[in-house]
């Protein structure tokens, strides 16, 4: 029996945890509801980001009868988990920045989270340094920008080598090891990132884990690959026919606009 299996992100950077799960957890249903009538989400209130998702999500999960949701934006994983988990009676998974496993690798105990300057800025992110990376030099970098050019790159359009070059330059004069991507866009950009940071720097995401933690949570089922479906979700009157084409090439049979701006 197929499960049903709702990803949840502000634009489509969560697709990079999607894919994870599809490929460690085939023949499911698969569906991607991507918020981008108030993207990037680094840059709202906290108040309006866990009032909008909840109104986005919940309705969602009862129309799709979906048996697990997984809120793949670290932005949002920050804020809406408790108001999430207290009106669904599914498993609600949200993505943490790899900070524990980046300071277990790092060799020179100095490491870095590149992530939305929301993600910087919560005291959730702190604690997980503070509990797992005390140790370690911890350098904090916040970019909307990215999060914009990782839209722009899966819409067919390469992002500028310049202006990537220019965005990570702070990255570069540092001396870390081990950079998180804190932001579920980022993975998008890591052949980019990797090239301008050079081999010296490893990039961590939290896509694997993630997809772990979604088989475990799961009740156990046979693959059903002819049974399986990916329906991709958008909440704005139209997106680029760049993206559309993406999105299909990515297997999505369907793409649906839930709410018209």
């Amino acid at each position: 029996m197929s499960h049903t299996i709702l990803v949840f992100d502000s634009g489509v950077g969560g697709l990079s945890v999607l894919q994870e799960i599809r490929q460690l957890i085939p023949g499911q249903h698969y569906h991607y509801l991507f918020d981008n009538a108030r993207l990037p989400y680094g840059e709202l209130s906290e108040a309006e980001l866990i009032s909008g998702c909840v109104a986005l999500i919940e309705p969602m999960v009862t129309r799709l009868a979906a048996d697990i949701v997984v809120i793949a934006c670290n932005t949002a994983s920050t804020l809406i988990l408790p108001a999430l988990r207290q009106c669904l009676s599914v498993p609600v998974v949200g993505v943490v920045p790899a900070i524990k496993p980046a300071a277990q690798l790092s060799k020179s105990h100095h490491i870095g989270l590149l992530a939305t300057p929301g993600t910087i800025k919560r005291e959730y992110t702190h604690e997980l340094i503070r509990k797992f990376a005390d140790d370690c030099r911890v350098e904090l970098f916040g970019s909307s920008e990215l999060v914009m050019l990782a839209e722009q790159k899966i819409a067919g359009l390469e992002p500028s080598p310049q202006q990537l070059q220019k965005l990570l330059a702070p990255i570069t004069q540092s001396s870390l090891d081990v950079l998180v991507l804190g932001c579920t866009h980022f993975p998008m950009l890591k052949a980019e990132i990797s090239q301008i940071l050079g081999d010296q720097v490893t990039l961590l995401d939290s896509g694997t884990a993630i997809a772990r933690r979604v088989r475990d949570l799961l009740p156990a089922g046979e693959e059903n690959p002819e049974d399986e479906t990916a329906v991709a979700y958008y909440t704005t009157a139209a997106i680029s026919e760049g993206l559309t084409l993406s999105l299909k090439k990515l297997g999505f049979s369907k793409i649906e606009n839930i709410k018209s701006e």
